[in-house]
C-alpha cells in the first residue's frame, strides 16, 4: 500500500504543535501552574539557560511526532474527522504513558493534568490537519 503523506502537511501540523505548546505553557494559560507544579521560578528558568536548544529539540521532536502520524494516517480513506479521531487515540497512549511515568515518580495530578492536556489538544489538531490536508 503507498502512503499518501503531503510533507508540507506534517510539517504545518508540527508548527501547530509547536504553537499549542506555545500558548498552553504561556502565561496566558498554564504557565504559572506548571512551573509552581514543578517548583520552577522565572529565575530558575534563566539560570539553566540553552533555551534555544530546548526550542530546537521541541520542534524536531514535534515534527518527528507528525511525521509518524501522517504515516499512520497515509492511507488513501483517511479523512479529517478520522485524523482527528486518530490524534486523539495517539493521545491517549502518550497520556497513558505519562501517567505510568507520573505514578512511580509521584508526580502531582496537577502536573499530569497539565502536561496531559498539551497533548489532549495538540494531537488531534495535528490529526485533523494532516487528514483534512491530503
Amino acid at each position: 500500500m503507498a502512503l499518501h503523506i503531503n510533507p508540507f502537511a506534517v510539517l504545518v501540523a508540527a508548527v501547530s504543535m509547536f504553537l499549542v505548546g506555545g500558548l498552553w505553557y504561556s502565561p496566558l494559560l498554564f504557565a504559572r501552574p506548571w512551573m509552581a507544579a514543578n517548583g520552577f521560578t522565572e529565575q530558575s528558568l534563566r539560570d539553566k539557560g540553552g533555551m534555544g536548544r530546548v526550542f530546537a529539540g521541541s520542534f524536531v521532536l514535534a515534527l518527528v511526532s507528525a511525521a509518524n502520524l501522517a504515516a499512520y494516517l497515509g492511507g488513501p480513506e483517511t479523512t479529517a474527522a478520522w485524523g482527528a479521531t486518530a490524534g486523539a487515540l495517539a493521545g491517549v497512549w502518550i497520556i497513558a504513558g505519562l501517567g505510568i511515568i507520573y505514578l512511580f515518580e509521584h508526580r502531582t495530578l496537577k502536573l499530569f493534568v497539565i502536561n496531559a492536556g498539551y497533548f489532549a489538544v495538540s494531537f488531534p489538531l495535528m490529526g485533523l490537519l494532516l487528514g483534512a490536508w491530503r
